[in-house]
């Protein structure tokens, strides 16, 4: 049995790369289009943050609320900070966002819609760069769940975009699930990056991308 999963993993993950390996690199950077915060949040001035933890599942005591950074009443948003990452992300407001472990997480009011973000040690994880660690990734997750359709994409900075849809739904999830990948790496050091997640109702998926594009245009890493 772990052969034919050992197999099933590097025929993945070979797939993936090859697929990787015959992206033309986008010149054009994400882009949110007419995408805004408040389509994905609650107008609460952001007291949402503040109320303490709700997230659901796992435990909370290796959760901290992450520490609000400033509240933007016109585009409805609320900036946070995750002070063990060292990373800042504007989100809607209505949601909730808790420092977990070593990384960044953040749940819309009904969990529909989440987001994490973390910190890559390319050399640590066994892969060279970004792009190898997005095939691997996305591989793994091809060959544990065949049914999942994968998107790829390269950008003109390094970063590697990918979408994957058909996901099997979680705890609460009335469906499959869309899931957005974004691989960052840091341009001082290409074996370190980011990745962040957002992951949200299969049924959402034309604006997953739009989405992810309004976080990583609002988000500050400490490089």
């Amino acid at each position: 049995m772990r052969q034919k999963a050992s197999a099933g993993l590097w025929a993945g993950i070979l797939a993936v790369s090859a697929l990787l390996a015959c992206l033309p690199v986008s010149a054009q950077p994400l882009s949110p289009g007419s995408a805004s915060f408040r389509e994905f949040g609650t107008p609460d001035n952001g007291a949402s943050f503040s109320r303490g933890l709700d997230v659901g599942g796992g435990s909370s005591q290796s959760q901290a609320s992450a520490r609000i950074v400033g509240v933007d009443r016109q585009t409805e948003s609320v900036r946070v900070r995750f002070n063990p990452i060292g990373i800042e992300l504007t989100l809607p407001m209505g949601w909730q966002a808790v420092e977990d472990w070593e990384r960044g997480a953040a749940y819309s009011a009904d969990k529909r819609y989440r987001v994490f973000v973390w910190r890559v040690d390319f050399a640590f994880e066994g892969v060279k760069d970004a792009e190898h660690y997005a095939a691997t990734k996305a591989g793994s997750i091809k060959a544990r769940r065949p049914g999942v359709q994968a998107q790829a994409r390269k950008l003109a900075d390094g970063s590697m975009l990918i979408l994957y849809e058909n996901v099997p739904k979680g705890p609460g999830d009335s469906g499959p699930r869309t899931v957005a990948d974004l691989v960052i790496p840091n341009p001082k050091d290409p074996k370190l990056g980011v990745l962040l997640t957002l992951g949200m109702p299969g049924n959402d998926s034309k604006r997953a991308i739009d989405f992810l594009a309004l976080l990583r245009q609002n988000m500050r890493i400490d490089w």
